[in-house]
């Protein structure tokens, strides 16, 4: 199945072009559905995959539903506790969604998507409406997080000393996790899986979305540092309303101008990326499956890319991530020369980036980006000997630790 993200920054039209982009690729034959938090018009408003076409589908995350869903659920795992304490049940008609809901909810659709709990046929192309660009960055790297705050307060491997638990109560004088909450950690953990697997699966791309201006360039440019952080590869970057060049209209022809200016530079810096790709403004907004067509046909038709689906730049950034090793030969206790862990940051500054080893771990802070990013098992036997940021390209030097690595002699 074929992924494309869409995102951007607010109010730059990408809730059209995810639409636009589901009915391209549903117009070349592909089974498509259409994931979108919003009222799409000429769309069904379902909560459930509702036919558009013959082959696109489109369905609304409920983020309201899902929390009251998932609290109730917590709600009767818990319920024990909460009688021995006293406390009132919830009913569902009076909880009232909490910020971050709609997170989890997008997460949800993702997973069920995935599954192919929707369709027993499964689908072709799956097109996602995500956030403003910031806020998708922050879901997009949610799975990964929150697998690894179970994995640290809840490790699988703690609960294996099951008959010891009475015993280490009593030693400890607290009562031990009940076997409850392991396993619906590690559900948990497996649902987490499921979306964090397709959302690293090489034909899972993300597509931008923009309305060329100095707010859309300065967003793009912070956000480009963490898009290759995150490992997220771009497919397209979507400039959308562009005005006609051309205008008698002192007015237009300055919003015009201003437009060509920023795609130049986007041009520039995105050309080995994602080269922009335009769509015409229509001289007001989208009303409708009808409108979408005109600007898949405005933009040059079924095979636009602007909107159609293709097999270019799918891949992990971390295609992009690599190891280069010494050329010299190893030693009798190891190797005896240095490996460099080479992670490709476009934009990175250095005043702007922090890096910690940790055990196993390197933690990664670009700007305000942070990640944890697990160490291969060639690195954890070396400890870090240094690090430079050279045309966009960090290169982290590794010394082995003759300690770890197993003697050849």
């Amino acid at each position: 199945m074929r992924t494309v993200l869409v995102t951007g920054p607010g109010g730059a039209g990408r809730t059209t072009v995810a639409a636009a982009t589901a009915l391209a690729g549903s117009r070349r034959g592909a089974r498509t559905l259409l994931i979108s938090p919003d009222d799409i018009p000429g769309f069904p408003p379902s909560t459930e995959p509702a036919q558009v076409t013959d082959t696109l589908w489109s369905v609304r995350t409920d983020s309201a539903e899902h929390f009251r869903a998932e609290l109730l659920a917590l709600q009767d795992q818990l319920s024990g506790v909460l009688g021995l304490l006293g406390g009132n049940r919830l009913d569902g008609e009076e909880l009232t969604e909490l910020p971050g809901s709609g997170q989890l909810a997008l997460l949800q659709s993702l997973r069920r998507a995935a599954r192919g709990d929707w369709s027993r046929d499964g689908y072709d192309l799956l097109v996602v409406d995500l956030p403003p660009l910031r806020e998708a960055l922050a879901v997009l790297a949610l799975p990964e997080q929150l697998r690894r705050y179970l994995r640290r307060l809840l490790p699988q491997e703690r609960q294996a000393a099951r008959a010891l638990r009475p015993m280490l109560a009593q030693l400890a004088g607290v009562p031990m996790p009940a076997q409850w909450l392991y396993e619906a950690a590690a559900r948990r953990d497996a649902e987490l899986a499921e979306v964090q697997a397709l959302i690293e699966d090489r034909a899972t791309t993300l597509r931008l979305v923009a309305e060329p201006g100095p707010a859309a360039e300065d967003a793009l440019r912070t956000a480009r540092t963490g898009l290759a952080l995150q490992g997220l590869r771009v497919d397209a970057l979507v400039a959308n309303r562009v005005l006609p060049r051309h205008s008698c209209d002192p007015w237009f022809a300055a919003l015009a101008a201003q437009q060509e200016k920023c795609l130049d530079h986007w041009r520039e810096e995105w050309a080995a990326e994602a080269p922009p790709r335009e769509l015409p403004h229509l001289g007001r907004d989208p009303q409708g499956p009808d409108d979408l067509t005109a600007l898949v046909a405005l933009a040059g038709g079924d095979a636009a890319p602007a909107v159609a689906v293709d097999d270019r730049g799918t891949g992990r950034a971390e295609d992009s991530w690599w190891i280069e090793e010494s050329e010299a030969p190893d030693g009798p206790d190891g190797p005896d020369g240095i490996l460099i862990w080479c992670l490709r940051l476009p934009g990175a500054v250095k005043k702007d980036l922090q890096l910690v080893r940790r055990g196993s771990e390197l933690l990664l802070t670009v700007g305000p980006f942070h990640r944890i990013v697990p160490l291969e098992s060639a690195l954890r036997r070396c400890t870090v000997s240094g690090a430079a940021l050279t045309d966009g390209v960090l290169r982290v030097r590794f010394t082995p630790d003759p300690d770890l690595w197993p003697r050849t002699g």
